[in-house]
């Protein structure tokens, strides 16, 4: 893949610097650039060290060639002195700002999942995403509800990958990462977990895809409150977030062969497009309310709404599974079993042939 050369964006340039938040990768800040006229969100390494930083402005070139409606967009290089104490010169990455955050936001802020139309459609966009990547030769490999983010219409858009083998020390113990090669431990194929020779292929971003969809349509986070060893040793043995519905069968059926023990039986992405558009478009025609619902709710002035970074830094608690939605339509009662906690392992953008 020919590397492409990013723009550099430098203090002149910015104005209203915010902060929003940290995560793996370090600060995120949010500005207006000033000839753009448009809020821009900026990722900083935690420290600034040549070696960080050089890898960050190869993943960013990189990510330049990734341009897609359901990636992230990326505009640039910063190059400056960020406002926080300590630092004298940084470079960053500058990217789209999404102001509403993520899907894990979003599940917060509804305590509990969006309505079934939204659900299909960030199904079908995320799956569309990762198509694109592998298509690209590109793996993910950190597919969680904290790595889609929104726009403002609440359509997906990936993020954060290749970016948070920069630096993880900004992580609380818990949530601390190693390895080399990415992901999050709940979302982490088994095969990852017990093989310390372990190559990444698609079949990695095709597990996390699966227990992602069961996030999106449960609200909840897959094996919370489980300790990390618990997690290592029983993800390999089998065990998956269990699910138990009516009139979804297609869903789970789907969800089920993407976290197959075996990465050989789990579906290609250009397979789980075609099965997330035909699911979604069954639903397609009241999404435009639905959006609309969730809109009203979250700018309400009586909305208490989360944080837009969340993941490491978030101890809020999921609802319970017998929460009922407050959305426009029914949806799926779920019976849910988890065993474990989140560990989240470095990563990096991990081309394959």
């Amino acid at each position: 893949m020919a590397q492409a050369s990013s723009v550099v964006i430098r203090d002149t340039d910015l104005e209203e610097w915010n902060y929003i938040g940290s995560g793996g990768f370090g600060d995120i800040y949010k500005a207006c650039h000033k000839t753009w006229g448009l809020d821009v969100a900026i990722k900083l390494p935690l420290q600034s060290r040549r070696a960080e930083e050089k890898a960050l402005v190869n993943e960013a070139n990189n990510m330049k060639i990734l341009e897609f409606d359901f990636v992230l967009r990326i505009y640039g290089i910063y190059d400056g002195t960020p406002p926080r104490k300590g630092i004298s010169s940084q470079r960053g990455i500058v990217m789209e700002y999404m102001r509403r955050g993520s899907i894990e936001t979003l599940q917060k802020n509804l305590a509990g999942p969006p309505p079934l139309p939204l659900a299909f459609r960030l199904a079908y966009q995320v799956a569309l995403g990762i198509n694109f990547l592998h298509l690209k030769n590109v793996l993910h490999q950190d597919l969680k509800p904290s790595n889609v983010l929104l726009t403002d219409e609440l359509n997906a858009k990936l993020a954060d990958f290749g970016l948070s083998r920069v630096t993880t020390s900004v992580l609380k113990t818990s949530d601390k990462t190693e390895g080399d090669f990415g992901g999050t431990l709940k979302y982490m194929p088994p095969e990852a977990l017990k093989n310390v020779s372990y190559e990444p292929a698609r079949s990695f971003d095709i597990y996390s895809y699966g227990i992602l969809l069961w996030s999106i349509f449960t609200g909840q986070e897959p094996y919370e409150g489980k300790n990390d060893s618990l997690v290592k040793l029983r993800i390999p043995e089998g065990d998956r977030p269990e699910v138990k519905l009516e009139g979804m069968e297609e869903l789970v059926t789907l969800m089920t062969k993407c976290w197959d023990k075996n990465p050989e039986n789990r579906p290609k992405s250009e397979e789980i497009m075609k099965e997330t558009k035909k699911m979604f478009s069954k639903h397609q025609r009241k999404v435009t309310a639905a959006v609309f619902e969730v809109l009203s709710k979250l700018d309400s002035p009586t909305s208490d709404q989360f944080p837009l970074t969340g993941g490491a830094d978030s101890n809020t608690s999921h609802p319970s599974e017998n929460a009922k939605s407050n959305d426009i339509v029914d949806h799926p009662r779920f019976t849910t079993q988890v065993f474990f906690k989140c560990t989240k392992f470095k990563h990096k953008v991990t081309r394959i042939s």
